[in-house]
């Protein structure tokens, strides 16, 4: 983020300044303003005269026709120590202090800060503001300098792709080398110069009418005249902004951005171009020795051709010319910059004209992210991905607590041992004759019974022919022609087939509920088991399954609709029969369905009678041996067995019965997804999402920290759609997330 801190200085060195302090964010209204007051300064100014006159005094090669070249004993390194001392010490002023607090208060510390001294005092424009200390905590400021009276200025700008279009003047060189300046400027990405080498003044005249230009550059000698400042054109010729400021002030309305005067005492230059308007204007504040001035432009323009802001550039460059301070003294304080309040520092790529395109690089990589990445989802690529994802958000649902309105009797490893194995036809029947002395509504037998296993069988078969609420189950031919047939004497009206469909990876997340026979099938009936239970239950509430004239199929005023191969995350899945998503009703903290209890706690009358009395009671082996499970979203993984732990079958017909009731009685949500379109606007949502992220944060640390954030709120709304029954892309929206994220900041790196 980029804050715009503006520090309003009114009065005069004698009577000291009130000051006024204003924050906001770049290019925005201020959201905090305050008021002090500043001390007389006389000493601070006396200081920088002593200081100036050792400085000028050293006697250095300068781009400055006049500079005196008689070198005096005189100490800079204690008058500079001597200027900033005082400086800090004046700024450190206790009445200063409220505006001091405020700043730090409003502006973090990491923020990208721009320091506007609004000032029309002279004397107070030539300090070195940016040797102030407290802004050594904001290592990401630069300072410039601006007047108290400003306009917007009244630009035509185009939008058009083009190039940065600089005009390039090249003044007077005697003894300096200006050639270096050219050959950095030569060296500029997009760029199209024209230069003026040792021009007359009707030739720069001509061309600043003749076209408009984004910079204006000059390298040469110049020099103060009192508050004005002057030019040298060439051996013969100079001027000052007053005789050019018609043709400058063409040149501003026709677009000009940026004036650098890479040359001495620009000052008073810089001071007669903020009254035509222009934007901005990099000058050096004193003489300035030749090396240092290459050294500042070689450095300044590589970092803000690549990107990087204008005040971000020269706080790089200017930094770097501390290195030359032990021949150059005090080299890093003369790059400064003047600022048009009204304007907004251009970028590099908007002189040239892409702003407006690069406005739209998030929505195009949005665009194109979504394209593949659903794609990629089409072929297949993200379901094993989507369908773990999955797995995971059911997995986190809250807890819905047991149904009470089922009971699982099961038998164990204990009753295996007891009983044997498979579970002889007379502890069947005897379960049964039990439970039913109870009255529960329905009984769903999850055992096949197709062959007599002892002399209890036909006591097993008259429970078939005579209770009208036991419905027992057959496996239909199906796929594998795994055909396996009801017991005798259990008509097709209570019987409900077994199958069930599994994914690829095994794991069980569908529920079938109703079937097409295949000729010959010895399985009579096309409905599941779970829908035989749950409409012989919802027949006592005066319910059942209806068909619309439109042949759907409808529960009360549930409508259930069949999945297509490609729902959800599936892609190309084996869609046959009639399947909806399983709902499974637990997550970690309840693993059960309902109540549970063994078939030796039936026969033993150990089971409170309201536990059965108007109930679904289903009866199944849980037994290891058997291998009637299935793996789930809810199965660990097991190191001891190399695979998942399984839920026993008819746990899982119990999940697939309360699925059907709930819906029915309690409101409960089917699964569902969106069409395909909603699909993909919910993702493209996501890409525009990340395409935002990256294009306020630009920088990789905020841009990943924000992307985090935002990655969260896509994994809980997720998470809560899927509460309310909806299941929409999680891997897919996170992918374009972060992709349309990475692609447009390699972009902007790149530009």
């Amino acid at each position: 983020m980029t804050k715009l801190v503006i520090l309003k200085l009114d009065g005069d060195v004698n009577q000291g300044f009130q000051v006024t302090l204003s924050i906001g964010k770049d290019g925005e209204a201020p959201e905090a303003e305050v008021s002090g007051y500043l001390p007389p300064a006389q000493g601070l100014v006396t200081d920088y005269e002593n200081w100036q006159s050792t400085y000028l005094s050293l006697g250095l090669s300068v781009r400055k026709l006049k500079i005196k070249k008689v070198k005096i004993d005189a100490d800079i390194n204690s008058n500079t120590k001597q200027l900033r001392n005082h400086l800090n010490s004046w700024l450190g002023a206790e009445s200063f202090r409220p505006l001091r607090e405020k700043w730090l208060e409003k502006v973090a510390t990491e923020d990208d800060v721009r320091v506007l001294i609004r000032t029309s005092n002279q004397q107070l424009r030539k300090l070195p503001w940016q040797e102030w200390d407290f802004l050594e905590s904001y290592q990401r400021s630069e300072v410039a300098l601006s007047t108290q009276q400003y306009e917007q200025p009244k630009q035509i700008r185009s939008n058009s792709p083009k190039k940065v279009t600089i005009l390039a003047i090249l003044g007077h060189s005697e003894g300096i080398d200006i050639q270096a300046d050219q050959k950095f400027l030569e060296s500029l990405p997009n760029a199209k110069i024209t230069f003026l080498v040792e021009p007359k003044r009707q030739e720069l005249n001509d061309k600043l009418w003749e076209q408009p230009w984004d910079i204006l550059f000059f390298a040469g000698h110049s020099e103060n005249e009192g508050e004005k400042g002057r030019i040298y054109l060439n051996p013969q010729d100079s001027l000052t902004i007053e005789e050019l400021k018609q043709a400058l002030r063409k040149a501003i309305a026709n677009g000009l951005q940026l004036a650098i005067f890479n040359s001495c005492d620009g000052l008073g230059l810089a001071r007669e171009l903020e009254q035509l308007q222009i934007p901005q204007t990099i000058i050096m504040r004193e003489p300035v020795a030749d090396e240092v001035a290459q050294e500042f432009l070689k450095n300044f323009l590589p970092e803000f051709a690549q990107g990087k802001s204008l005040y971000a550039s020269v706080l790089a460059a200017r930094r770097k010319l501390q290195g030359l301070e032990d021949n150059f003294p005090c080299a890093s304080w003369l790059p400064v910059i003047q600022q048009n309040p009204a304007a907004l520092p251009p970028t590099w790529q908007q002189m040239c004209g892409v702003d407006r395109n690069r406005r739209q690089v998030p929505l195009i990589a949005s665009v194109l992210v979504t394209v593949a990445v659903m794609l990629m989802g089409q072929l297949g690529w993200l379901e094993t991905l989507e369908l773990k994802a999955f797995d995971h958000l059911l997995r986190q649902k809250p807890n819905e607590g047991l149904d009470s309105r089922l009971l699982i009797v099961e038998g164990n490893q204990d009753d295996v041992n007891r009983y044997g194995f498979p579970l002889p036809d007379t502890t069947v029947a005897a379960v049964i004759e039990k439970l039913a002395s109870h009255q529960p509504r329905v009984i769903g037998l999850d055992m096949y019974r197709n062959n007599p296993l002892d002399e209890g069988y036909q006591q097993l078969r008259q429970q078939f022919r005579e209770n009208n609420q036991l419905i027992g189950i057959c496996k239909t031919q199906g796929l594998d022609q795994a055909n396996i047939p009801p017991a005798k004497d259990l008509p097709s009206s209570r019987l409900g087939f077994s199958d069930v469909v599994l994914d690829p990876d095994g794991l069980l997340r569908r529920h079938l509920m109703f079937v097409t026979l295949y000729p010959g099938d010895t399985c009579t009936t096309g409905e599941a088991l779970s829908v035989k239970l749950a409409l012989g239950y919802l027949a006592s509430e005066g319910m059942g399954l209806d068909m619309t004239p439109e042949g759907k199929r409808r529960l009360r005023k549930i409508f259930l609709k069949e999945l297509e191969s490609n729902a959800g995350g599936y892609q190309n899945m084996d869609d046959g029969g009639f399947q909806i998503f399983l709902n499974y009703r637990m997550n970690y903290s309840t693993p059960l369905v309902s109540r549970k209890v063994t078939m030796t706690d039936i026969l033993t009358d150990n089971v409170p009678p309201g536990w059965i009395e108007d109930k679904i009671v289903l009866i199944g082996v849980t037994a290891e041996i058997a291998k009637d499970s299935f793996s789930t979203p809810y199965s660990a993984y097991s190191a001891r067995t190399w695979g998942y732990e399984k839920m026993p079958g008819v746990v899982i017909h119990g999940h697939m019965v309360s699925q059907i009731i709930s819906t029915v009685l309690d409101g409960r949500p089917l699964l569902k997804v969106w069409s395909s379109w909603g699909k993909w606007l919910w993702v493209w949502v996501w890409a525009g999402v990340g395409g935002l992220i990256v294009w306020k944060f630009p920088r990789p640390l905020p841009w990943l920290v924000v992307t985090g954030v935002a990655s969260g709120v896509l994994y809980l709304a997720c998470w809560g759609l899927l509460i309310q029954g909806w299941w929409v892309p999680l891997v897919p929206s996170v992918l374009v997330l972060v992709g349309t994220g990475v692609c447009v900041m390699v972009y902007l790196g790149r530009k």
